[in-house]
């Protein structure tokens, strides 16, 4: 796919860090999958996959957690 950013690179399958912050807690994921741009680097990350992202934020920020750097597990 054309990259919406730079207009200009095609996406390629690549991995991203993805940081998340709420209510105090913030939650560094790697090695999430992603689309990545060959030109500008912009990452895309699936629907599903956030969704999922969005979850572990919201769990971690409910037991408390300030800071936590994790690694992605496929489900």
């Amino acid at each position: 796919m054309k990259c919406a950013i730079c207009k200009h690179g095609e996406t390629y399958p690549g991995k991203a860090t993805v940081t998340l912050e709420r209510d105090g807690t913030t939650l560094v994921i790697k090695g999430v999958p992603a689309m990545v741009c060959s030109s500008c680097g912009e990452e895309y990350v699936p629907e599903e996959t956030t969704a999922r992202l969005l979850k572990v934020a919201e769990d971690a920020a409910r037991a408390g957690v300030q800071v936590d750097v994790r690694e992605y597990i496929a489900a």
